[in-house]
């Protein structure tokens, strides 16, 4: 016959009856939480321990810490840590189990160690430091220098959040009347989201980056205690390689976050980050009005140095004046002497030449008449040979054509009118 079967109930008392006598006293244990929720003041928690060399859990068990014990550990722990217990965190706790007959198994935690915690975070912080240190991105926001008149200023912060406020503020009514021109780039300052919110604005701001001169991350308006958002490697490296220098404000002076060690400038609080933009810009206006007076010293007194020499130049001018004087008029007198005798030098070389263009003139002139005479002469003789009136003497005639003289037949038609020139008279003719 089968054992007499056993209600449900009745196995499970059984179950919390021998754990309870198996295990009669708490035990420490070390688990990373994936999962911390408060409910009604209790808080309920998600145990898990990964495998080495993979993400997948070996183990998970459920954990409760009640609100008479979670009232006194958790502003412990926060005050230590700096931060809520949330998922991923590795803690120690000191457990007992416990099973009920209706809810099942779990741990009841009676205390936690904060100080493991703070190792641990320590650790994983360290980690991601000499991740950074190896890719040499360390410093290289401390190489970037925040411009002189950077007043375009990107900020990330949360839109609602009263740092930010304070922050345009701080900038707006600043003492010296400086114009900024802050634009926000929205994101989650606390909690899981900062880092996937923060480099998403940071993406954003890159898009357009010429419109900017620096970046500032700022948070104010919260606690100070849930700042594991700014500890991660893959913010830190967006940050640590933005070609803008980063500036950051995120309210909290205890501890420094990575994302502070590696930013370009840190400050306490957003309106700190706004007094560092102010004083840039004020050391930058006082830096032109320190040489605004140098150069109206320097002018100031060039000004006078000239004035002196001139005063100077002024005294000596009439001495001066009168040495010219004098030097000029004696080379004018020197001038005019040399202008006489050349005068006089030429003129008589002019007379002698123009006295020797007489005396050969004469000569020159009758020999020139007597030749022109002999020419004449001989054009007269060739003149009177060539007389018509030789020839006609000689018995030639001359026959023109209306006073143009007939040398060939050929130019002559019939009923011409022709004159023909004797030496004794004149014939008219006409051609038949």
């Amino acid at each position: 016959m089968p054992q007499k079967a056993l209600t449900l109930y009745e196995l499970n008392s059984l179950v919390r009856e021998v754990i309870e006598s198996t295990f009669d006293h708490a035990y420490w244990v070390e688990a990373e939480l994936s999962e911390a929720r408060e409910v009604r003041g209790h808080c309920y928690m998600e145990l898990i321990q990964k495998d080495l060399f993979s993400p997948t859990p070996v183990a998970r068990a459920s954990a409760k810490c009640w609100k008479t014990s979670w009232s006194k550990l958790r502003p412990k722990f926060e005050s230590i840590t700096g931060q809520p217990l949330r998922a991923g965190m590795k803690v120690l706790l000191l457990v007992e189990p416990n099973f009920h007959e209706t809810f099942g198994f779990s741990w009841i935690v009676q205390d936690i160690d904060p100080t493991y915690t703070m190792g641990d975070m320590a650790r994983k912080r360290q980690e991601i430091i000499r991740q950074l240190k190896a890719e040499g991105v360390f410093d290289i926001q401390k190489e970037l220098q925040i411009p002189s008149f950077a007043q375009r200023v990107a900020v990330i912060s949360s839109e609602n959040a009263a740092g930010y406020g304070d922050f345009c503020s701080q900038l707006e009514h600043n003492d010296y009347g400086f114009k900024f021109y802050p634009t926000l780039f929205p994101a989650i300052m606390q909690g899981e989201q900062v880092e996937p919110t923060i480099i998403a604005s940071l993406n954003q701001i890159n898009r357009q980056i010429h419109r900017f001169d620096v970046v500032v991350i700022i948070r104010g308006g919260g606690a100070t205690a849930d700042m594991s958002g700014f500890d991660t490697l893959a913010l830190a490296e967006n940050v640590a390689n933005f070609p803008l220098p980063v500036i950051t404000g995120i309210g909290h002076d205890r501890d420094e976050s990575v994302l502070d060690m590696i930013s370009n400038t840190r400050v306490k609080t957003p309106t700190a980050a706004a007094a560092l933009l102010i004083d840039n810009l004020a050391n930058v206006w006082k830096y032109i009005e320190n040489l605004q007076n140098s150069i109206t010293t320097q002018v100031t007194q060039r000004i006078i140095q000239e004035q002196s020499r001139l005063n100077r130049c002024s005294e000596r001018i009439p001495l001066l004046f009168s040495m010219m004087k004098t030097r000029q008029e004696a080379r004018l007198e020197r001038l005019s002497s040399q202008i006489t005798t050349n005068i006089k030098s030429h003129l008589s070389a002019q007379q002698h030449r123009l006295l020797l263009i007489t005396t050969g003139i004469h000569p020159l002139i009758e020999r020139g008449l007597l030749n022109e005479r002999h020419r004449l002469d001989q054009l007269s003789i060739r003149l009177n040979a060539a007389d018509p009136k030789l020839l006609l003497k000689r018995g030639y005639s001359i026959t023109t054509l209306q006073g143009k003289t007939v040398r060939d037949p050929s130019q002559l038609q019939p009923g011409d009118e022709i004159e023909t020139r004797l030496e004794h008279g004149t014939i008219h003719s006409i051609v038949k």
